[in-house]
């Protein structure tokens, strides 16, 4: 959510493209010395489960959580490899996190019950500027948003992991009119579900939906069974393609698909809970805000166990 949230404005690059990149360094050692790191015995305000469905959240074992910020998680299907957002201090602004070095995606992997120490996901040329994140992997192709150099504002790229190695990052290729945020594409490649702002909506953001048809991707429909007039957006969908999970309200929230049509919607988490993603198993990740004082202190990934 902190680079998505400014998915709609425009970050000057070239104002900062002559500046060199800095060595890259371990994240850890760009974390604020004062920074806090919280728990669910200091939070003011920890997510709670309103569906018989999911055991308490909790979160993730290991080494992904830091006293920074850890946001927009990405569970491969078989619960084994996390990509996530990572930037070392939730106040910087978005001209400043692209020149820390350390700002950016990463992936960690799951091993004996423990999240191991993550890596970064290098999607930029030597010596370029660039600010990646909100990604959905889906199987060899990763779908990313950018800031980089030679572009104004946010755009969306897609990757390819080649012999372990995400490469041959490009602009994705459809239309800029249908002002796609943060996005999720089915298992297929056939269906692209994301939020926007686009004209048409009920109001604040929307979730809409668009199919991959005749080699491009046709114009968005709006699912009005889930729309509202408060904001919904950084959807994501079960395997099985019948549970459609989105963010409204500072909580998650998830429509089921009977016989064809999406139900109304049922509040799953809340609050500051947000960004969903599931494993083939249904357990749910998403990344957990932490407030004091209503000031942001730090992000971190939690778990829902599907029972």
């Amino acid at each position: 959510m902190l680079l998505a949230a400014c998915a709609s404005g425009s970050v000057p690059i070239e104002s900062v493209a002559s500046t060199p990149l800095p060595d890259l360094v371990d994240r850890q050692a760009k974390i604020p010395i004062d920074a806090v790191k919280m728990s669910p015995q200091s939070d003011e305000n920890p997510p709670q489960v309103y569906s018989s469905d999911y055991a308490q959240p909790v979160p993730i074992p290991g080494a992904v959580n830091t006293a920074g910020a850890e946001d927009s998680p990405f569970i491969t299907p078989d619960g084994n490899t996390l990509y996530f957002f990572f930037t070392p201090d939730v106040i910087v602004p978005l001209e400043q996190q692209i020149l820390d070095g350390v700002t950016g995606i990463y992936v960690s992997h799951l091993t004996n019950g423990q999240w191991g120490e993550a890596a970064r996901v290098i999607l930029q040329n030597p010596g370029k500027l660039s600010l990646d994140g909100c990604e959905d992997v889906n199987g060899s192709i990763m779908w990313f948003c950018s800031t980089r150099e030679g572009l104004t504002g946010i755009h969306w790229f897609t990757a390819k992991l080649i012999d372990g190695t995400w490469q041959n990052w490009q602009l994705a290729d459809f239309d800029p009119s249908y002002q796609v945020g943060e996005l999720y594409i089915t298992p297929e490649g056939t269906e692209m579900y994301f939020g926007s702002q686009r004209p048409g909506g009920y109001g604040g953001l929307d979730i809409w939906f668009s199919l991959f048809a005749s080699g491009t991707w046709q114009e968005p429909q709006n699912i009005t069974a889930i729309n509202t007039a408060d904001s919904e957006g950084w959807p994501a969908l079960n395997l099985a393609g019948d549970e459609l999970w989105f963010y409204r309200n500072y909580g998650i929230w998830r429509s089921k698909k009977v016989a064809g049509e999406w139900q109304a919607p049922e509040l799953v988490l809340s609050p500051l809970a947000g960004e969903p993603s599931l494993d083939q198993a249904g357990n749910l990740y998403f990344v957990h805000h932490f407030f004091v004082n209503d000031q942001m202190i730090e992000a971190d990934i939690y778990m829902a166990v599907k029972k």
